[in-house]
């Protein structure tokens, strides 16, 4: 994501272009836009009904928030083609993990365990603290880890009030519930440390408030997996979702399938009812959800031989003109890595080989591989 001056329409492609669903928010706000009177609780016309069922979001509606989050194209267009919308990501369905730093001018807290629940920090520690930036700098370094909010770790966003968002992809098969770092009931990171993950959004990079921009910094322009010795500190406060390797509730490998198919089908005109572009999302999405599937166990599931088929069979989509070679080695990397994190170099070889094979021969519906 650039950190420069970019059309709401392009933020918006963009994040869906790499599976994570977007939906607009109101212009100069970070709130969604209201739905329709029988969607909206405010409103006499108002029905009860559970959100996710909702015959609105069939139609393309802007009812619900973040359930209306899409990859479609052609609903990106018609959506931000209406005055000036800024632009959310829904977490959850992105399978993303966002850490909110706070730096609101709130007195801190003076008792280590409403700052750090579970971390021992001396006096001379506490009376550091003047914000949330503090917090997470000092969560890093009772764990040895460089200081996350410096903007070298993962894409990071300054928020028009000064504070920060740390985007991470959350690691395969794993959910993570949201908090407020004030929140005196439910799981807390740490005071002024909100976590955005299931049920909940984040607004994108490049949106307009009345408060100011949402602004990349630092020079990482996409989120990574969620490191290690995080994701053990949010388990420890308990922010994972217990069963969730169990539920495959938001798959995240075919939405990266989708979304390169989408772009395809777009740029070739294709539009949103092509047969040739569902066919290409279903061949992506099966060969990468193979990928993806070998993370099931630690070894033994033959990734290195499933990898290669899959961007044999996705360079075959690319001669196609399917997909565009960037979305197919994107797929790959990420099923890839989300089936084991620790071969990043072993995979990028695998997939510049095979898609190197598979270009060679174009991919169209009824061929078989």
């Amino acid at each position: 994501m650039s950190a420069g001056e970019v059309e709401p329409v392009r933020v918006a492609r963009w994040f869906a272009g790499r599976g994570y669903p977007v939906f607009p928010l109101a212009p100069g706000r970070k709130t969604p836009i209201r739905g329709c009177r029988r969607c909206s609780q405010h409103s006499a016309e108002y029905v009860p009904h559970p959100a996710q069922e909702c015959a609105c979001l069939a139609r393309g509606g802007l009812c619900h928030g973040f359930y209306a989050a899409t990859l479609d194209p052609d609903l990106i267009e018609r959506w931000w083609t209406v005055g000036d919308r800024g632009v959310a990501v829904a977490t959850g369905s992105a399978d993303l993990v966002i850490v909110d730093v706070d730096r609101h001018s709130s007195t801190p807290p003076q008792q280590a365990d409403q700052l750090l629940p579970g971390v021992d920090l001396t006096p001379a520690q506490i009376t550091q603290v003047k914000d949330g930036v503090d917090v997470l700098r000092l969560l890093a370094q009772s764990r040895d880890q460089p200081d996350p909010s410096k903007g070298e770790l993962t894409m990071t966003v300054r928020t028009p009030s000064g504070g920060l968002h740390l985007w991470f992809r959350a690691p395969a098969r794993t959910a993570w519930r949201g908090s407020a770092g004030s929140d005196h009931h439910g799981p807390v990171l740490g005071w002024q440390l909100d976590v955005r993950a299931r049920g909940g959004y984040i607004v994108a990079p490049g949106t307009h408030t009345a408060a100011g921009t949402y602004r990349v910094v630092g020079e990482r322009r996409e989120p990574v997996l969620l490191p290690s010795w995080l994701a053990g500190e949010l388990t420890r406060t308990g922010h994972l979702l217990p069963g969730a390797a169990d539920e495959p509730e938001e798959p995240t490998v075919p939405n990266r399938a989708r979304a390169a198919a989408l772009a395809a089908r777009r740029r070739s005109g294709g539009g949103g009812s092509s047969e040739p572009g569902r066919w290409a999302e279903r061949t992506a999405a099966t060969v990468l959800d193979a990928v993806a599937d070998c993370g099931r166990v630690p070894e033994g599931a033959g990734w290195s031989g499933v990898l290669n088929r899959a961007a044999f069979t996705l360079g075959g989509l690319v001669a196609g003109g399917h997909i565009t070679e960037e979305a197919a080695r994107t797929a790959l990397l990420d099923a890839a890595l989300r089936a084991r994190p620790a071969k990043q170099a072993a995979a990028l070889g695998i997939i510049r080989s095979g898609l190197a094979a598979g270009t060679r021969q174009a991919l169209h519906p009824r061929d078989e591989r």
